[in-house]
């Protein structure tokens, strides 16, 4: 098999060297892919992930068998439309399928309308009326963007102060679009954070194992909001019991209701969740794998992931199976991320036996990888329990030299207490 990848970051180099660890599959391209990725054998292609027709016409002379989209933009400008028009199998929501994270008004409309448990919201496009009911509700209350920003688009306000800043922004500073943007202001939920993702092909379901992100920048969650800081899995402190019965009243009516919408899903469907008092609620949902949820659920993957995919794509039953062992991983930023951060820093390309670097924002300056993007690089490995796993990591990055670079140093702490 020779497979194409669409993106250039962290998510993408896990996907591509799980593919590439296949017997069956002989080439794997990414495109644009990062000089990082390189080093695993993935031939990386220098097509913007914009370029549909580009990657179209890549895809045809190299007959790939199969193209896999990693991040959420080329799906919501309709990457998969594109390439079924030009008859190629391609894994991932069309543009309409893709709105479930493209816009959370349209993902609530899903909840609502299936009785999926969520936050009470309102949406609103009108900065007078959101920030009445801002007023009225009070704080702490979560404001988000509608549409794609990164994972920076949501803000947690502690007071209502910040709330209106928040609603300003996004309203009337035009922060995360152009005009006529919308937000999705919605009650705060208080309990413990997790990732579950599921292979999806319109109402059947297949979810994978679970994990945890940490989303703020510093430690003791402090900082604003990034697209994460490391993950991993499995999460001790979410029981079984809470994840199967997630599973029946979200995963499983989030697929049957989008096909009920005339929007039916196929790809990677990703809930956000949160375990309250009442149960686990969706947070939000996104359209693709997490980053960087990827680097510790994928190594978990026991069964093929090149054949699950096939699978789903040739409309049989795949075989998902998952290792008993722990993964963890830590991801290295840039000084002053997410703001403007430092770039050009020269970077570490030792690991240690029992770790693996997964890369994202690199560049090649003569001989040297260098620091191109806020998040760098994620240092992951596998152990038979947590402790171990993030004993491996944080040993590793101890040995690093991070000039202008910053990492967690509590990424876990929760599964620890």
């Amino acid at each position: 098999m020779k497979l194409f990848i669409i993106g250039g970051g962290g998510r993408e180099h896990a996907i591509a060297k799980k593919l590439l660890a296949d017997e069956k599959v002989e080439q794997v391209f990414c495109a644009p892919g990062n000089p990082g990725m390189k080093q695993d054998g993935i031939i990386t292609v220098a097509i913007a992930e914009n370029e549909h027709e580009k990657l179209i016409d890549f895809a045809k002379k190299e007959n790939v068998t199969w193209t896999f989209v990693g991040p959420e933009a080329p799906l919501q400008r309709g990457i998969v439309d594109d390439f079924q028009k030009a008859g190629l199998l391609i894994f991932g929501p069309n543009q309409k399928a893709a709105q479930i994270e493209s816009s959370k008004d349209f993902a609530k409309q899903i909840m609502v309308n299936n009785q999926i448990p969520t936050a009470a919201y309102k949406t609103f496009s009108d900065y007078q009326k959101a920030a009445a009911y801002v007023e009225e509700k009070g704080a702490p209350i979560v404001i988000k963007a509608d549409g794609l920003a990164a994972g920076k688009g949501v803000v947690v306000a502690e007071t209502i102060e910040e709330a209106l800043t928040a609603l300003a922004d996004m309203l009337e500073g035009n922060r995360f679009g152009e005009s006529g943007a919308k937000v999705v202001v919605e009650e705060f939920l208080a309990g413990e954070e997790f990732s579950l993702l599921a292979f999806v092909k319109n109402e059947e379901v297949y979810p994978m194992v679970i994990a945890q992100d940490h989303k703020r920048a510093y430690d003791g969650d402090k900082g604003p909001n990034t697209g994460g800081m490391g993950a991993y899995s499995p999460v001790p402190q979410i029981s079984d019991e809470m994840v199967t019965k997630a599973v029946k009243e979200i995963l499983e009516p989030a697929a049957y209701g989008m096909v009920k919408n005339g929007t039916p899903f196929t790809g990677i469907l990703y809930a956000g969740l949160i375990a309250t008092k009442d149960g686990a609620k969706v947070i939000e949902f996104n359209a693709r794998f997490g980053d960087p949820e990827t680097q510790v659920v994928l190594p978990r993957l026991k069964s093929s992931l090149a054949d699950i995919i096939t699978a789903l794509l040739e409309g049989t039953k795949p075989v998902v199976t998952w290792h008993d062992q722990a993964a963890f991983g830590v991801v290295v930023a840039a000084q002053g991320y997410p703001g403007d951060y430092q770039k050009g820093m020269v970077l570490p390309q030792t690991t240690t036996e029992k770790t693996e670097l997964y890369y994202a924002g690199t560049a090649k300056k003569a001989e040297n990888l260098v620091a191109a993007g806020g998040r760098i690089f994620l240092v992951a490995a596998q152990a038979s329990d947590l402790k171990t796993a993030r004993d491996e990591v944080y040993a590793a990055l101890a040995q690093m030299d991070l000039p202008q670079m910053f990492y967690r140093k509590d990424i876990g702490a929760r599964a620890f207490k």
